[in-house]
């Protein structure tokens, strides 16, 4: 049986409030906790073959809930399918130094924030330099493989924009470079260590000899083969969170035993052992702050450039335009025959099931809802 992040949480039970947590944080793991359980009510389905009856719980739909992301990432794939250009595109990573980590522990909004507003500035500075408008996806991601904090940008960016004629324009001819990272790197660390310095000056003092000592580090990675590639790829970064459910090895009393890749020996599989407070404490520096934004569209790629001027531009380009399809209704299979389609009937709440449905099938499944 697959051993989870909530396991954990119930190992530890009250316990857990004397972490030293906030209350955005304990809520937020109460909720992964509860996640598909008895606790968050449920419903029941019957097979249209079989008449088989099984009961399933609801999920959490938290952001930060190992089990629930994948209709999330689905939905997100498919609405950005539809925005795609016949562009090259890059993949560029903009990480933040380890000494700001403290800040951004105290203060994960404003480093936060801060790290997207420096990363579109330096893009649009470049693009600037051709004359041309840019546009940018970027995915905000905080952790390590060891589930220490890392804050780094994963950004998608088209290898071009446009031109003040409103025509398409390629960064450069043969689509196999955006722009220098060196360039990049001081770049980004100029802009952010400025704004770092107008927010909050007095916290900038005191870390500032650590942000100007060592190079920021901007990654850039090769183009993609194809558009369709970006958005398979985005698929990966969008809704991923600290640690999946199958990366956890075992829990016992103490500690759990989790897996990573050490990049610094090529990316080999070893694993880590932590007890369940510090397991918890590292899980907790990614609960991002309440309704903080993690996917952030820029430029020709922004929501209201998209509504005014992207069709127009796709007509441009020769684009063949895929349309939204219309979400069908998700109908999960039988567990009992296999082939039949399970329908709703009833729904219940934390006090569980209805009178009528005690001496049927008790079976239960979890439910992707």
């Amino acid at each position: 049986m697959q051993t989870e992040v909530a396991d954990v949480l119930r190992k530890v039970g009250s316990k857990i409030e004397s972490y030293g947590l906030n209350t955005w944080q304990l809520r937020t793991l109460s909720a992964i906790k509860k996640c598909r359980t008895a606790q968050l009510g449920g419903h029941i389905d019957a097979c249209d073959q079989c008449g088989n009856l099984t009961i399933s719980y609801n999920s959490c739909r938290n952001r930060h809930c190992p089990k629930c992301q994948g209709n999330k990432r689905e939905d997100w794939i498919e609405a950005r399918s539809t925005e795609l250009l016949p562009v090259p595109y890059f993949h560029l990573v903009f990480t933040l130094p380890d000494s700001i980590n403290a800040l951004a522990i105290h203060s994960p909004k404003l480093v936060y924030d801060t790290l997207f507003e420096a990363t579109w500035e330096t893009i649009q500075t470049f693009g600037k330099t051709k004359e041309m408008q840019m546009g940018m996806i970027a995915v905000l991601h905080t952790w390590g493989q060891q589930l220490s904090l890392h804050p780094h940008l994963h950004c998608i960016v088209p290898g071009g924009g446009i031109a003040k004629n409103g025509q398409w324009q390629n960064s450069r001819t043969d689509g196999k470079f955006l722009f220098p990272v060196k360039a990049l790197s001081k770049v980004f660390r100029a802009k952010y260590c400025a704004k770092l310095k107008e927010k909050e000056p007095i916290k900038y003092e005191q870390i500032r000899q650590e942000l100007w000592q060592k190079p920021w580090i901007v990654f850039a990675k090769k183009p993609f083969g194809s558009p369709k590639s970006v958005v398979e790829y985005l698929g990966r970064y969008t809704h991923k969170i600290a640690i999946s459910n199958r990366r956890i090895k075992t829990i016992d009393n103490e500690n759990v035993t989790f897996e990573y890749k050490d990049y610094r020996v090529a990316g080999v599989k070893k694993q880590m052992t932590l007890t369940h407070q510090e397991f918890i404490r590292r899980f907790s520096l990614h609960i991002l702050p309440k309704r903080f934004v993690k996917i952030r569209h820029y430029g020709f790629l922004s929501s209201t450039w998209k509504r005014e001027k992207l069709k127009l531009l796709q007509e441009k380009l020769e684009v063949k335009v895929l349309e939204k399809r219309e979400k069908k209704l998700f109908l999960p299979k039988c567990p009992c025959c296999k082939t039949g389609n399970l329908h709703r009937i009833a729904v219940f709440d934390q006090r569980g099931p209805p009178a009528w449905y005690l001496g049927g099938s008790q079976s239960s499944i979890p439910y992707k809802n």
